[in-house]
């Protein structure tokens, strides 16, 4: 049987995504896609933070 890691590997493709944000410079929210992004051809870098933190 083989397993499957949800993940995305280097060299794989994202899948495109839209997510809202706030844009400090025009002090409101928006929204912000990949696709927008790869138009522009701006450098994207994707960071996962969990929302489970422990102070140590």
């Amino acid at each position: 049987m083989t397993e499957r890691c949800g993940c995305l590997q280097v060299g794989q493709e994202v899948p495109d995504l839209e997510l809202d944000m706030f844009d400090p410079v025009k002090c409101d929210f928006g929204s912000v896609s990949l696709k927008k992004l790869k138009a522009a051809k701006k450098w994207t870098v994707l960071f996962f933070y969990p929302a489970d933190f422990t102070f140590v």
